[in-house]
């Protein structure tokens, strides 16, 4: 079976405290059931959650533009495109 995430990287957090409902909590436990099973190393849903948010926030196409378009003003630089006709032949 392949699940959307994959192994773990190490990385440097940050602390975050949020609410989940009852319903959702379950599903991340499970989720995080399947995914020990599949990569043989013990994880627990609060582990995943980072993971989880940044495949979503990558997967998202809106997000993702705006991003960009954020990266762009910071540079201060934009793209131009030029509608005007090339040389004929």
């Amino acid at each position: 079976m392949k699940i959307k995430l994959g192994k773990l990287p190490n990385t440097t957090n940050v602390r975050i405290t949020i609410s989940l409902p009852e319903a959702l909590k379950g599903k991340l436990d499970r989720y995080a059931q399947l995914h020990s099973q599949t990569w043989g190393k013990k994880v627990d849903a609060a582990a995943l959650v980072p993971h989880i948010l940044a495949q979503f926030l990558a997967n998202d196409r809106a997000f993702r533009s705006s991003e960009r378009e954020a990266a762009t003003s910071k540079l201060g630089t934009s793209t131009i495109v030029s509608h005007a006709p090339g040389p004929t032949v």
